[in-house]
């Protein structure tokens, strides 16, 4: 079974944090260990971290992180259109347009990992409600699955667009964020988990359509793997939305 790991990888350039298995491991492993253990026992006897200050610089950066590959991943898609909609192939090793492909996919792998900061400011303020189910299972999930998916896969294609769109949704979220820490009036908190249902329902929607072309050569493998991770966190979310939103609304009114 482990025969597939000795492949080479699909892409020959090597990118930090991408070479192996080992470091996402280690990320993903301590990550846990801190969140469950280390975190909140060095939290117990202390005070609650305010972090307001801390949180507008990281959400600001986020803001500006997320918006920096907005703007070429559209140029990219939109105005170069390097891939044909019903059927996204990774662009080959000596195409004009792969750095463009492999910088920006790579910047995303990145970002997942620095994701992984938002569970730690949520130890140091001892929120730990907030650590749910829902919460872990995503911010393992995306880091853990872009080293799969550059392992095997390689750097952008059916996964660009996918990206993209997550992209969007996190502009919006982190400047909802950062709202939410400056003190403003922040009602549309409900239609952001909306908007991140509506992107995991096109997410399988182009993954289905790409299925469904009968000369497209897109990996099988990697097209049912985004549609199945796309289908659990719409499941995950709507239970999210329901218990969240619509019973509390329902308690509110009794």
């Amino acid at each position: 079974m482990f025969e597939i790991f000795r492949t080479p990888y699909v892409d020959s350039k090597q990118l930090p944090l991408a070479t192996g298995p080992v470091p996402i491991l280690i990320i993903i492993t301590g990550y846990l260990l801190v969140i469950f253990k280390g975190g909140r026992k060095f939290m117990k006897h202390r005070e609650a971290y305010k972090l307001n200050g801390v949180l507008k610089c990281y959400n600001m950066i986020q803001i500006l992180y997320n918006i920096a590959m907005l703007l070429p991943g559209f140029y990219f898609l939109f105005v170069f259109r390097p891939y044909n909609f019903k059927c996204m192939k990774v662009l080959p090793q000596d195409h004009p347009l792969k750095n463009w492909e492999r910088t920006i996919a790579y910047a995303y792998y990145i970002n997942k990992i620095v994701d992984l900061l938002d569970t730690f400011f949520i130890v140091l303020r001892k929120k730990y409600r907030q650590i749910t189910y829902l919460h872990v299972f995503h911010h393992v999930l995306m880091p853990s699955a872009g080293y799969l998916i550059i392992r095997f896969h390689g750097y952008g294609g059916h996964l660009f667009l996918l990206c993209f769109l997550n992209v969007i949704v996190h502009v919006v979220m982190y400047c909802y964020y950062y709202s939410a820490i400056a003190g403003s009036a922040v009602p549309w908190k409900r239609y952001l988990t909306l908007l991140q249902m509506l992107q995991f329902i096109l997410m399988f929607a182009h993954c289905a359509y790409t299925a469904a072309q009968p000369e497209c050569q897109t990996s099988q493998g990697m097209t049912f793997l985004y549609s199945c991770s796309s289908a659990i966190m719409l499941i995950m979310f709507t239970n999210f939305y329901v218990q969240c939103y619509m019973r509390n609304s329902k308690q509110k009114e009794n």
